[in-house]
């Protein structure tokens, strides 16, 4: 079946989002369509209904085109752990993690997986819509490529190069990935779109016939700034800013340097009774936070280093103090308890590590990943609720008498004895209404009847509207084969 291609000229030139919707849009044409991405590298991350796991920008795009999330949908995924090694998850589960250094030397062993993962796409529906990762310019890569060029070729999938004329020389940007390509990379090029254009498009004209002339690509057309897309999830956590739009209720995020799924507070964003602030490295927590949260990370006790490097334990015992709450999802529930121990060096270096000492449990690091979707119960409020699991490590202490929620009968997380310190390794809580309505009701918070997932449905329709617009939908469909 036909497949097409979207690379672009760097990192977050857009290619997620343009997938996505060109996914809508093709599906709104009838058509069974996939997304894929062999080569993903994100700590935000999705639970497939099979157990497994894949970035979590493919989970939007499955959901684009109607589908759930499926291990296919993104072969190989790193995760990083540290400055220089990643965990390799292929096909859901965990391979290895390994240096940077090291990884050119394993991916001619998961061409297999990619090519394997995108012929059973391919066979089950009528177009799978590709996106590649970071630049194909980046040649000093292309050596056992699976993310670019190196899978066009083998899947013989034409490609579409994506400039970003936000960031500035975009004729540049895709003369230039022209220019370092070599011939046979160059011929699986068919056209080119320009991404985030702000302000008035016919003064690109001439820019836009430039780059056609050079380069002997057709344009595909130029696609304005997509105001919208804050209310998508969003993977790479270059894009988190703050503080954001909101109300009188301040909760505020500690952007840790590995942290994970932190589209967990996309909801909260987007209630208008709540002030969301993502508090980035060298910034005291702000005196008026009501909430803070602890997200989840990719190396707990990496990332607790980070943390106290920032002052933030201290200002956290000092908001704790002055009665403000703190939540700690996952790798932050880890660090709210008193140790963190990784006999093993699962995320690591072998060892113990004292945690921030606001809940009483200590959590251990085991081999075995837990990653399932639940249906889970609020102790507080008693509110249903749909999340995700996905984490290492067991946490047990004393707090985990006072359970932040129940799963079939058992108890999940924990509280501590004055009820302003949570933790819970429950993931997307917040996406359900129900929930996060009731959950804001327990502090005291205004929570409005945002219904969070028709909105999502509602932008993804909306970028599709965009791009059929601004874009040839149907040239660009077309090119498929």
């Amino acid at each position: 079946m036909p497949a097409l291609m979207l690379q672009g000229t760097g990192s977050n030139v857009g290619k997620s989002m343009l997938v996505a919707g060109l996914c809508r849009a093709a599906r709104r044409r009838g058509l069974s369509v996939a997304p894929f991405k062999p080569q993903n590298m994100s700590n935000n991350a999705a639970v497939t209904e099979d157990g497994g796991e894949i970035g979590r920008a493919q989970a939007l795009q499955a959901r684009a085109c109607g589908l759930r999330p499926s291990v296919h949908m993104n072969p190989v995924l790193l995760k990083p752990e540290t400055d220089v090694g990643a965990q390799v998850v292929v096909q859901g589960r965990r391979l290895t993690s390994t240096a940077a250094a090291d990884y050119a030397a394993l991916k001619p062993r998961l061409m297999g997986a990619v090519l394997e993962s995108f012929h059973h796409l391919q066979a089950a529906h009528d177009l799978v819509i590709v996106e590649g990762a970071g630049s194909p310019a980046e040649v000093n890569l292309r050596a056992n490529d699976i993310a670019n060029m190196g899978f066009a070729r083998a899947a013989d999938c034409p490609v579409v190069l994506v400039g970003d004329i936000d960031r500035g020389g975009v004729i540049a940007q895709i003369v230039g990935t022209q220019a370092v390509l070599d011939p046979a990379d160059n011929a699986m090029i068919k056209g080119f779109l320009i991404n985030k254009f702000r302000g008035d498009v016919n003064l690109f004209h001439d820019g836009y016939a430039l780059i056609a002339e050079q380069t002997g690509w057709p344009g595909f057309g130029i696609a304005p700034w997509f105001r919208d897309a804050w209310k998508l999830p969003a993977e790479d956590a270059v894009d988190l800013v703050g503080p954001l739009r909101g109300g009188a209720f301040h909760i505020v995020c500690l952007c840790l340097s590995r942290i994970a799924n932190f589209d967990d507070l996309d909801p909260l964003a987007q209630e208008p009774g709540v002030r969301l602030t993502m508090l980035g490295p060298g910034r005291p927590i702000p005196a008026d936070a009501d909430l803070v949260i602890l997200p989840g990370t990719k190396s707990t006790r990496g990332d607790l280093e980070f943390l106290r490097a920032q002052g933030w334990d201290v200002d956290l015992i000092a908001h704790h103090r002055r009665g403000g709450r703190v939540l700690g999802i996952c790798g932050g529930y880890q660090m709210l308890g008193a140790t963190i121990s990784d006999p093993d060096g699962i995320e690591g270096a072998p060892g113990t590590s004292p945690g921030l000492g606001l809940l009483r449990v200590d959590t251990v690091m085991t081999g075995d990943k837990r990653l399932t979707e639940v249906r889970a119960i609020h102790a507080a409020s008693r509110q249903a609720f749909s999340g995700y699991e996905i984490h290492i490590g067991r946490t047990e202490g004393a707090d985990r008498a006072r359970l932040f929620a129940e799963i079939d009968g058992q108890p999940e997380g924990a509280m501590s004895a004055d009820g302003r310190v949570a933790g819970s390794y429950l993931h997307g809580m917040f996406s359900d209404d129900g929930f996060r309505r009731a959950w804001l009701a327990t502090m005291g918070a205004e929570a409005s009847d945002l219904a969070y997932e028709a909105a999502v449905e509602a932008t993804l329709d909306a970028l599709a509207d965009h791009l059929e617009v601004h874009f040839d939908v149907p040239g660009l469909l077309a090119l498929a084969r």
